[in-house]
């Protein structure tokens, strides 16, 4: 093997042991985000979104406030060409994309040996979207009621 590949091949090991130094850290931090286990996190995701695409529904339609509508674009575009359905297909396609990518990651990550990085990866790409569900739940509730 040349010297310059061996050099290479040295420089790849001690980053990787370097990254294993700090797996545990990220470990802990997407414990505290998510204590409970990748599985739960999946159906809360489900879950959270479905309440969204209710909670639009009830707002947009049921309220009788015709002044208002969806604010995300990619959505109002699905719902002027589609309605409700196209809206639910999109949500359903955003869900499934996110979901299936944080899947691959935890994955690849796993199969490599880094359990506390695939951990963390899947908490870190989907956490996030759970948290802006959410706050959308709540922003259709109160413009639903005010």
């Amino acid at each position: 093997m040349s010297p310059v590949l061996q050099w290479m091949k040295g420089r790849v090991r001690k980053a990787a042991e370097r990254d294993r130094r700090t797996e545990k850290y990220f470990e802990r931090v997407s414990r505290f985000l998510w204590p409970w286990t990748e599985r739960q996190l999946l159906f809360f995701v489900g879950a959270v979104a479905a309440l969204d695409y209710l909670s639009t529904y009830a707002v947009l339609e049921l309220s009788g406030k015709r002044y208002l509508n969806e604010g995300g674009a990619l959505a109002s575009w699905a719902l002027e060409k589609g309605g409700f359905g196209g809206l639910f297909l999109v949500d359903l396609g955003a869900v499934l994309a996110i979901s299936l990518a944080a899947l691959a990651l935890r994955f690849i990550l796993y199969k490599y040996g880094f359990k506390g990085f695939s951990r963390a990866a899947f908490v870190f790409l989907l956490v996030p979207y759970a948290i802006m569900a959410i706050v959308a739940v709540f922003n259709n509730l109160v413009l639903a009621f005010i």
